[in-house]
């Protein structure tokens, strides 16, 4: 089954009602149609969480809006790679287009890498700061119509 690599930043616009784009949706939808499977790394299952909880906790969401997402994120089953080298990908890829860290940022990039796969992402910044043709920006999704 062909995969697609998604950052946490694509997952949050995913679940919350406010961030969600149409193009977004019509993409999710492609995706689902093609038996395309989003996964990520393993830092996804703890970014999700702490970006929605941080939500509530400010208040831009309310306590039941935030178990929603919370909820909506555990259904949509994203896969997690279980290659044990994406630390090391991740400080190659950083090195090799001079990131300041070997972050999340790299380790999604190293995760999409090894699947040989595109990267699709809500964060424009590390689209134009890698500016490879396989990291794409959400913002690029078009809706139907």
């Amino acid at each position: 089954m062909p995969r697609v690599c998604v950052d946490a930043n694509l997952v949050v616009a995913r679940v919350l009602p406010d961030e969600r784009s149409d193009g977004l949706e019509t993409l999710w939808s492609l995706w689902q149609q093609e038996n395309i499977a989003p996964f990520g790394p393993p830092l996804l299952y703890a970014e999700v969480p702490s970006v929605l909880r941080g939500t509530v906790h400010f208040g831009r969401i309310s306590a039941a809006e935030g178990d929603r997402a919370f909820q909506d994120f555990h259904d949509l089953g994203i896969a997690i790679s279980t290659r044990a080298d994406l630390h090391i990908l991740a400080w190659a890829l950083a090195k090799e287009h001079n990131r300041p860290s070997a972050d999340c940022d790299a380790m999604y990039l190293a995760a999409a890498q090894a699947e040989g796969c595109e990267l699709w992402t809500g964060d424009r910044r590390l689209v134009n700061a890698v500016n490879l043709p396989w990291v794409r920006w959400i913002g690029e999704a078009a809706p139907l119509g």
